[in-house]
């Protein structure tokens, strides 16, 4: 039977799937808890799915330069228990999503939310992994709020219908698959003219795009390697591995995380790394 919408919709408090009460249809706190603050300048709260993964990638990688401004607490957020939606949280991201990150390092907190501008923010106060040339940095922000716009569709979208529904439905999931396979052919032509996505430079458009589009084609995002046939995908193929092969990604990628066979669901030092061999 197909789906009639009511003249006036309402919440349906028994929504399906894994995720399917983690949403709600009205912003702010839910109850009052203070969000934990450690000894380092910056403090990021967040989960390690890709849109988290960005933030963490980035610091990793200023910190394998020798920046060490860019030392972070990262603490988790269970989206799951509805942490996003304490008024700790809520303060740092009205928007109740991850990450967040606090910036305390000036005479006054800055507060940074969306993955987008944290990478843009980041990048513009260490000085790295942004391209200093007008043309060249252009090009990098076209990636990057071209990630911004599109990553949703393959979360979102093909995610959500392909791995997560409760119920499979043939339209949803050929819709979104037909944009994915789209927006990985777009990847994979700039990729064989091109070493990084940007240009000849890696940057914050690599750090962005790699933990959605990489992972996808890697087998590491939602067990659909095989179903959008991502070996034919040779120029994001070759781009992944040698994104993933970096050792400030391989410890980004992990940290916040609770599932996989590499955990680290709390990140305070460099030293966090040695018990899992990174």
């Amino acid at each position: 039977m197909s789906y009639q919408p009511p003249k006036v919709w309402a919440l349906d408090n028994e929504l399906g799937g894994p995720w399917g009460k983690l949403n709600r249809p009205v912003a702010g706190a839910t109850h009052e808890k203070t969000l934990p603050v450690g000894k380092h300048p910056i403090q990021l709260y967040s989960l390690g799915t890709p849109n988290g993964q960005k933030v963490t990638i980035l610091l990793e990688e200023l910190l394998a330069l020798g920046v060490s401004g860019a030392e972070y607490d990262a603490y988790l957020i269970k989206i799951n228990e509805g942490d996003q939606f304490s008024s700790g949280f809520v303060d740092v991201n009205p928007n109740s999503k991850i990450p967040a990150l606090l910036d305390n390092s000036g005479s006054s907190p800055i507060r940074v939310f969306e993955s987008g501008a944290i990478l843009l923010y980041l990048a513009e106060k260490f000085g790295h992994f942004l391209p200093k040339d007008l043309a060249a940095r252009t090009e990098a922000l076209n990636w990057l709020f071209w990630l911004q716009g599109s990553a949703p569709y393959v979360g979102g979208g093909f995610g959500h219908f392909y791995h997560y529904a409760p119920v499979k439905i043939e339209y949803a999931i050929n819709r979104f698959t037909m944009e994915a396979k789209r927006q990985l052919d777009l990847l994979d032509q700039q990729l064989a003219k091109h070493r990084f996505i940007a240009g000849d430079e890696y940057s914050i458009a690599d750090i962005a795009i790699w933990p959605w589009y990489g992972a996808l084609v890697k087998g590491l995002l939602y067990e659909a390697a095989e179903f959008i046939d991502a070996k034919s995908y040779t120029n994001l193929l070759r781009w992944a591995d040698e994104i993933e092969a970096r050792p400030a990604v391989a410890r980004g990628r992990i940290v916040n995380r609770t599932w996989g066979d590499k955990q680290l669901p709390e990140r305070h030092d460099a030293s966090d790394f040695e018990a899992l061999g990174l």
